[in-house]
């Protein structure tokens, strides 16, 4: 087969761009999908897009390439330049500017006119009648046209807006390149060059784009999905979006059928994502939010968003508890008890099925199959409180405090000392904020001792390393 530039499925071109030129420690041996003259051609495709930011490196296996970018010198993420490479038809190109010129503005026509009218441009290379109207039917679907019904004729016609996005180039610039799906940004501002420069710049996010507006569509219409990875495939209901601030990794918290509570998953091990029914149609959510009237969706709604914020009020950072949780199952001739397994709940990638972990809220549901009831049991909420030195004229130390926690309270205890207390899931997620007050933390109590003995390992190992 020919070697071509152009792409039909941006998900191979993904995980080879993330694999062999991000993470940049594979060779050419390492590329299992085909035959090594397809990672030829991968090679090749990818060099026509970012040829001018990559580099290798040589070991003894061979030589790797990899992407080299210093986000302190690019005004625009060159990775954005992947979806600018959908294949298409000879067809495909020719409807879209034949189409688009003669819906030119303030001009109407229904499907008859246009076929007449491409008819005299095309003559014997005109396609079908039902091509054509898919073609319309796909603009409207993307906005690119409008359609109105007249009588029992559809008229088509451009789109009507009035942007004028020379006012928005700087908001388009600075958007494009920190927001999620920027890569719409960028396609709005392809002719004018970037402006702004970031010294912590997280290009790798650009890849997740489809996956990620996928599910911003999902969220938007409140649908199930199903995720789709390369071992398993789970039905959630998605809810929101988690963007580090450290890394950049991008989460989903989301409602999981399978394992039945909130769970989060790494959008960089999503391969797809299939839209399903409404989420008041989903039978696990009814039992889980016990309520049955599924034509009052304004309850269901406030009962869903009641739910996500007691469960999002204890996390720190993507883990919904690391803790041994026992899952109870009675039944008429036995009793017997389950013991899961240890699991941050971050996304797990597991050749079988989903990490069994059981949910935050005591509940008993019966099972619609059987006479068993399943009582999950609660996930440990830790409890976290230090005490701070904070002198006379740092009132700043308290305003970074107010502003960099994630969860919790503080109160003032006398003069010069402020208390932080909190309950989450995993304490240890906060170790690193913890670090940033050394020297100023006087006591420190959790009921997680594995994060008072972390801390005072790193208190040590700081002593050792500044001989103190």
């Amino acid at each position: 087969m020919a070697y071509s530039e152009l792409i039909k499925n941006f998900n191979g071109i993904r995980d080879y761009i993330r694999s062999f030129y991000v993470y940049g420690f594979n060779h050419r041996n390492d590329y299992t999908q085909k035959s090594t003259r397809s990672y030829d051609n991968e090679r090749r495709r990818v060099e026509s897009w970012l040829g001018d930011y990559m580099t290798f490196g040589q070991d003894n296996e061979g030589r790797r390439f990899y992407i080299s970018v210093d986000s302190r010198a690019i005004p625009e993420n060159p990775l954005y330049r992947a979806f600018r490479t959908k294949s298409f038809t000879d067809k495909d190109i020719m409807l879209h500017f034949h189409i688009l010129d003669i819906l030119a503005p303030n001009h109407e026509y229904s499907v008859n006119d246009i076929l007449d009218e491409l008819y005299e441009r095309l003559d014997e290379n005109l396609p079908e009648e039902s091509t054509i109207r898919k073609k319309l039917s796909e603009y409207v679907k993307i906005g690119l046209i409008e359609r109105e019904k007249q009588g029992k004729e559809n008229i088509y016609r451009l789109s009507r807006d009035n942007i004028k996005l020379e006012s928005w180039t700087s908001a388009l610039a600075f958007f494009s390149e920190i927001a999620p799906l920027g890569v719409i940004g960028s396609f709005i501002n392809s002719e004018r060059p970037g402006i702004f420069y970031f010294k912590h710049h997280y290009i790798l996010n650009a890849l997740d784009s489809e996956i990620l507006c996928d599910l911003f569509m999902a969220v938007n219409e409140k649908r199930s999905v199903k995720l789709i990875t390369k071992k398993l495939n789970v039905k959630v209901f998605p809810l929101k979006i988690y963007v580090g601030t450290q890394t950049g990794r991008q989460y989903l918290l989301a409602w999981s059928m399978e394992i039945e509570r909130f769970y989060f998953y790494r959008l960089d091990l999503i391969e797809d994502v299939e839209i399903n029914e409404k989420f008041y149609e989903v039978p696990e959510l009814q039992r889980f939010m016990l309520i049955n009237d599924t034509e009052n969706q304004e309850a269901f709604t406030e009962i869903l968003t009641q739910k996500v914020s007691e469960f999002t009020s204890r996390v720190w950072g993507v883990s919904g508890g690391v803790d041994t949780t026992k899952i109870k199952v009675v039944d008429d001739n036995s009793e017997r008890e389950k013991e899961c397994r240890k699991v941050d709940t971050t996304f797990v990638d597991d050749k079988s099925e989903h990490e069994k972990i059981c949910g935050k809220i005591d509940r008993t549901f019966v099972d619609e199959n059987s006479e068993h009831k399943k009582v999950y049991g609660k996930i440990d909420i830790t409890r976290i409180n230090f005490t701070l030195y904070i002198d006379d004229g740092e009132e700043h130390i308290i305003q970074r405090l107010e502003r960099e926690k994630r969860c919790g309270k503080i109160e003032k205890v006398d003069a010069n000392h402020w208390e932080f207390s909190a309950e989450v899931f995993d304490a240890l997620e906060m170790l690193p904020f913890l670090r940033t007050f050394i020297g100023r933390i006087t006591d420190l109590q959790c009921s997680d001792e594995r994060v008072i003995e972390r801390f005072n390992q790193d208190v040590q190992a700081l002593s050792e390393m500044y001989k103190i």
